[in-house]
């Protein structure tokens, strides 16, 4: 089950139809959809988190809390839509899309694929380019 919450003001559209696209990418990345939990927040609520969880005192766009079981997939994507929405005007993009992306991007650490190294944030982008390839146009 894939469910949103908003700690914000701040509301999605075609919420069925952003359900059927993660559990189609999860599903194409050989994983089993469990149990997905999205909240949508602000920098403050998010940067607590990043401070309390991970002694990061720092601002982001997602933060990603893994609980998957073996090949299902289960745990908590939080994102600020304030650093989407910054993000999308310094790289020049539609804010929808960069949220999409943020979105995705959570699914895909959870189905194993990480970022830190070059070749590791390569092949991300290439994946959450793939993802997005495959959204529903809403």
């Amino acid at each position: 089950m894939i469910d949103f919450n908003f700690e914000t003001d701040f509301e999605l559209i075609n919420l069925s139809e952003l359900q059927k696209w993660i559990a189609e990418i999860i599903i194409s990345e050989g994983c089993e959809l469990g149990d997905i939990l999205y909240v949508f927040c602000d920098d403050e609520f998010l940067h607590k988190l990043n401070v309390e969880f991970l002694n990061h005192d720092t601002l982001t766009d997602i933060l990603s809390f893994d609980s998957r079981v073996g090949k299902q997939i289960n745990g908590e994507i939080y994102i600020s839509v304030e650093r989407v929405a910054d993000n999308a005007k310094d790289f020049k993009t539609d804010f929808e899309d960069e949220l999409h992306r943020v979105m995705i991007h959570g699914i895909l650490h959870f189905c194993g694929f990480k970022d830190k190294g070059t070749d590791d944030e390569i092949l991300m982008r290439k994946k959450e380019d793939e993802a997005l390839q495959k959204l529903p146009v809403l």
